[in-house]
């Protein structure tokens, strides 16, 4: 026999009490205790100190560069910034002077590289200023937003959301973070991407159609934006293709470069 109860029923029935409960802190911090299982948190270390960035969410931008855009079949004179985002545990840290090691994923026959500047948000809001956007943001670093390019595709060609193609295992891999208060604010210089030793994409940072602050502001209009929060700035023109065995070397002026292999 199936059961169903209005709300005002099971108030009645005196299971309203512990509906209202669930939606107050002191209960989801008391549920937190009585946890199922631990999940890990993902972090990332601060360069010079014995830190960890603590990863809440993971926003990309997209198509922000010039060229990129065209080469990825859009306008870059008439397109507003967007975003998509990563799961948390996307996040792999890879040590200046260690190679990194990332599975070729399953599903795809088209695993491509973008190279890009990550910015690191110590605090947030909403709608954010663009004049005061760059005070919540803690440091900087090179990172790499893996696509399954294949899979992008078909969804889009099927007007279908194409997360399936940027959100996966090991699809953000990056270097530690380094303080503003070390390398000031990341506005310029060269970014580029080499593929077993050949230049594949090369630029500049300041050839970002939505520079950083830009994009701080712009996401504070659509989320509430908090510590923890990464920002993945957007990836020059000529990405893609990986394979088992390729060795990846990210570089951006003034950091460690970030070598990442295809296993």
């Amino acid at each position: 026999m199936t059961i169903h109860m209005t709300r005002r029923a099971a108030v009645s029935a005196g299971l309203g009490a512990v509906t209202s409960m669930a939606a107050t802190p002191e209960t989801s911090a008391a549920s937190a205790n009585n946890a199922l299982f631990s999940v890990a948190q993902p972090t990332v270390p601060v360069v010079g100190t014995g830190a960890l960035f603590p990863v809440r969410r993971v926003y990309c931008i997209g198509r922000n560069y010039a060229a990129h855009a065209r080469e990825m079949g859009s306008d870059p004179n008439r397109e507003p910034p967007f975003f998509f985002q990563k799961p948390a545990d996307a996040v792999m840290v890879v040590q200046p002077g260690a190679t990194g090691s990332i599975a070729y994923p399953t599903l795809t026959k088209d695993f491509h590289y973008e190279i890009e500047l990550v910015a690191f948000l110590k605090s947030g809001g909403k709608n954010i200023p663009v004049e005061q956007a760059l005070d919540h943001v803690l440091g900087y670093t090179l990172g790499l937003d893996m696509t399954r390019r294949d899979l992008q595709n078909a969804m889009k060609a099927e007007q279908k959301p194409w997360e399936i193609g940027k959100s996966f295992d090991q699809s953000a891999p990056m270097g530690p973070i380094h303080p503003v208060a070390n390398v000031g604010h990341i506005i310029k210089g060269r970014i580029s991407l080499a593929v077993n030793g050949a230049v594949k994409q090369n630029a500049d940072l300041n050839q970002m159609i939505w520079n950083v602050a830009e994009q701080i502001a712009q996401l504070s209009r659509a989320n509430e934006l908090k510590a923890g929060d990464i920002i993945f700035s957007g990836t020059p023109e000529n990405v893609g293709p990986v394979v088992s065995g390729d060795t990846m070397t990210g570089k951006i002026e003034g950091f460690p470069d970030l070598v990442v292999k295809v296993t």
